[in-house]
């Protein structure tokens, strides 16, 4: 695995650009478990980033509805989407290398053909290595939600994102995030609310409940029982 998840960009005169990102890259240290996994299942699993479009078809040996999803943290809720539906193919994107190491033992343990997974900045991924009108779905659930004022720039969610989202995805095709920051939340619905291309899900034109085709992980669990909030929101593309 090559482990430079952000690409360098340069300006006019060869001096490094600094580009907002919605993530701080932190490695972590690898446990012996998650280093094997990634010596052994990431030729078979993993995917390298390029800058030019990938078949999907080729990656995933079939043509199958695809979803992709953006952070999948240790890889448990994604693995066992790819199990509960193995009609579909399923591309994850981290960029901490402990998480792709975790994701790819689980995925090895469970037996799943179905899932591929990478370790870059997803913006360039959907940018660079996407093909237009391609994805069934994109999942962002619980990105970090920058709640300092000043670093609300952060958010992955904005307007050039979602439209970018929007471009990737096939007609009929559903963004689906999830957060449990309510801040976060109404940041969200008002960014999707602003671009055309998309239709709310939610009969109310807010929030939908979780739909049974995102995994309730232990966490999640942990915070309903503590009184804590989480907002569904899903958005289709209608042209």
């Amino acid at each position: 695995m090559i482990n430079d998840v952000i690409s360098p960009e340069f300006d006019e005169n060869g001096r490094p650009m600094r580009r907002i990102r919605s993530f701080v890259r932190r490695q972590g240290r690898l446990t012996k478990g998650q280093q094997l996994a990634l010596d052994n299942y990431w030729p078979e699993m993993g995917v390298e980033y390029q800058t030019s479009p990938v078949s999907l078809e080729t990656l995933f040996g079939r043509e199958a509805p695809t979803v992709l999803e953006i952070g999948f943290g240790m890889g448990t809720s994604l693995v066992t989407m790819a199990q509960n539906n193995p009609h579909q193919n399923f591309l994850g994107i981290e960029v901490h290398s402990p998480g792709v190491g975790a994701c790819l033992g689980t995925a090895h343990e469970a037996g799943v053909s179905n899932l591929r997974v990478m370790c870059h900045d997803a913006v360039e991924v959907l940018e660079n290595m996407i093909p237009d009108n391609s994805l069934t779905m994109v999942q962002l659930f619980f990105p970090d939600p920058w709640h300092k004022a000043r670093h609300n720039k952060r958010r992955i969610v904005q307007v050039p994102f979602a439209d970018l989202v929007l471009r990737k995805l096939k007609l009929g095709g559903v963004f689906h995030m999830a957060t449990d920051w309510e801040a976060y939340a109404e940041h969200m619905l008002e960014v999707m609310n602003q671009i055309a291309g998309y239709r709310n899900r939610s009969e109310s034109g807010g929030y939908v409940p979780r739909p049974d085709s995102r995994p309730l992980t232990k966490f999640e669990a942990r915070g309903h029982r503590l009184g804590h909030g989480v907002w569904d929101l899903m958005f289709e593309r209608k042209k």
